[in-house]
């Protein structure tokens, strides 16, 4: 299993903050990831398409697309912060 979670806009968009599912077979990356839950349909697919700006954190470490996804992690999904 691994912990999922949303912030901002996402969790919005998305109707959750947070999840926790079964590592798929064959996924092993953040890309990975985020491929499988945009297969959930037309909500998933524009909340995290490849275009949107998206920062990713996994075990809160900032990750890359290529960053490992092991069972017992959390990955963390949110919009750039922006500040002023």
């Amino acid at each position: 299993m691994i912990k999922v979670l949303y912030f901002a806009k996402l969790r919005e968009d998305l109707g959750k903050a947070s999840e926790e599912l079964a590592l798929p077979g064959g996924v092993t990356t953040v890309a990975g990831l985020r491929a499988h839950l945009m297969a959930r349909g037309a909500t998933w697919q524009s909340a995290l398409e490849q275009g949107r700006a998206l920062r990713v954190a996994v075990n809160h470490e900032m990750a890359e697309p290529g960053t490992p996804v092991h069972a017992g992690d959390e990955v963390a999904f949110f919009p750039p912060v922006t500040g002023g």
